[in-house]
């Protein structure tokens, strides 16, 4: 009860302090947009792919058929190639930091010939969506993407401001009143070690696995142990995604010291979330920065 305790206000702690958001930019639609120029055929564009995801791309000429060229091709358990689109998905077989070649070609054969992409193997991330523009845009076009650049912009600020908010409140109990952390309800508890599900290919497996829920934010306690490999093993991202596909916005990732081999290890992940989408079975995984090794936990579920 005392360990339990101990790493509840662990928590508590960690929301009332500065909460670095990850992910990266993208439009309004979760779009990729790339513009491909006269000379562009030759340059590489590197796009993030992951096993079991879907990515789309989508061109706005058509593609001849025996100009496309995929290196790995085994890799990947679906290529469909249409008549102005690509869709690849990776197989498990996809290793985290792999990188393959794509090219094709235009039927046409205006400027640019073709396109050459990167495709880089990351372990829970993908470009789902990519535009590739070769001919000139509408005025249309650019209006949109003007629209979608000034709510990405108010949608940074907003974040800045909440940053700047929770970096200037108190600690501990004070900080999640101040920050709305915390309402009357407190901190809801529960222990998922035995609903949840463990891919055998992990690098560590689940020990105890606890999860929280406040106001407005999810939290997991982590305990992993039997590490696969000699070098330690240290989390650096992780993604939480929901029943129907959508992830959960991960604020932060915490681990007191990498994991060695023959030890357990604690990790703390904490994410934005309303009551109603933390609602349901949860996919997290894990991955670390230099290296293959992931850590997949299924049926995940919060208080």
């Amino acid at each position: 009860m005392h360990a339990t305790s101990s790493v509840v206000l662990l928590w508590l702690s960690l929301l009332a302090g500065s909460a670095a958001a990850q992910g990266s930019m993208v439009s309004g639609n979760g779009a990729r947009r790339i513009e491909l120029g006269p000379d562009d055929s030759g340059a590489l564009t590197e796009l993030a792919v992951s096993p079991g995801l879907s990515t789309v791309i989508l061109f706005d000429s058509e593609l001849a058929q025996e100009g496309v060229a995929l290196e790995g091709r085994h890799v990947f358990s679906y290529v469909d190639v249409g008549r102005m689109t690509l869709r690849l998905v990776p197989s498990e077989r996809g290793i985290p930091g792999e990188k393959f070649r794509l090219s094709v070609r235009f039927r046409d054969g205006a400027a640019p010939p073709g396109a050459s992409f990167l495709l880089t193997v990351h372990p829970a991330r993908a470009d789902s969506l990519v535009e590739v523009y070769r001919s000139a845009r509408t005025v249309e076009s650019y209006q949109q993407e003007a629209r979608e650049a000034r709510a990405e912009t108010r949608r940074c600020q907003e974040e800045s401001a909440r940053l700047v908010s929770e970096h200037g409140a108190p600690g501990g109990f004070a900080g999640l009143l101040a920050t709305g952390g915390i309402d009357v309800n407190g901190v809801a508890g529960r222990d998922v070690t035995k609903t949840v599900s463990s891919d055998r290919r992990n690098a560590l497996h689940p020990l105890i696995i606890r999860s929280y829920r406040s106001t407005g934010r999810v939290a997991l306690e982590v305990f992993l142990s039997d590490l696969q490999g000699e070098r330690p093993w240290t989390a650096s991202g992780a993604a939480l995604r929901g029943p129907s596909g959508t992830e959960l916005k991960v604020l932060r990732v915490w681990q007191a010291s990498p994991t060695a081999p023959g030890a357990p290890g604690l990790v703390v992940i904490e994410a934005e979330a309303s009551a109603e989408s933390a609602r349901g079975s949860f996919s997290l995984k894990l991955w670390e920065a230099e290296g293959p090794r992931t850590v997949t936990i299924g049926n995940v579920t919060f208080p």
